[in-house]
């Protein structure tokens, strides 16, 4: 039923009122606007949620609003409440299609923000037990529990950036599907 629902959206022109409020140099806008293809999780009146094309794990999900910001202080308090809802909806989503209750959720305002459009990250934490490219443990000396070397988070961390890939297109339709059942 909701793939149903959904499908009947991503066709839709953007309201005027919408288009006020748009950049057409923007990513984000374009992927509102239909102009631009995503893998398309989410969508309400106000809101977009999709695939980050350069996940840092396997269902990182961006949510965006509709509406043109580039700073979440300067968000119009009813499209940040719409927001809010969506990211929740979305981590709902994620912990239920990837079977992992941990995640991150980030929201960055110029400093480390690579497009300048209001977005949060919803990214499912890792797991020792992950089956992501990049595990937090790794067969090496200074060995944890099971035998394997634990990695500090800041190793961590650089590794799991050094191994960001862009998103297949066969893998992100098949994620996208999972989370969307989950909506």
């Amino acid at each position: 039923m909701t793939s149903f629902i959904i499908s009947d959206h991503l066709t839709r022109k953007v309201p005027p009122s919408w288009a006020a409020h748009a950049d057409p140099a923007c990513p984000f806008c374009r992927i509102v606007a239909g102009a631009a293809p995503a893998f398309r999780v989410h969508e309400d009146e106000r809101v977009v949620a999709f695939l980050d094309i350069m996940p840092l794990r396997p269902g990182h999900t961006l949510v965006v609003p509709k509406r043109h910001e580039k700073r979440v202080s300067e968000l119009p308090a009813e499209d940040a409440a719409a927001v809010g809802a969506a990211v929740s909806r979305v981590a709902g989503a994620l912990v239920r299609a990837m079977g992992n209750t941990a995640l991150n959720v980030v929201c960055n305002q110029e400093y480390a923000q690579a497009v300048d459009h209001v977005h949060y990250h919803v990214i499912p934490a890792p797991t020792f037990e992950s089956s992501s490219k990049v595990s937090p443990v790794m067969n090496e000396p200074d060995k944890g529990p099971r035998g394997r070397k634990v990695l500090t988070q800041k190793e961590m961390h650089r590794r799991e950036f050094e191994n960001r890939e862009e998103l297949d297109e066969e893998e992100g339709e098949e994620l996208a599907k999972r989370i969307r059942a989950h909506l």
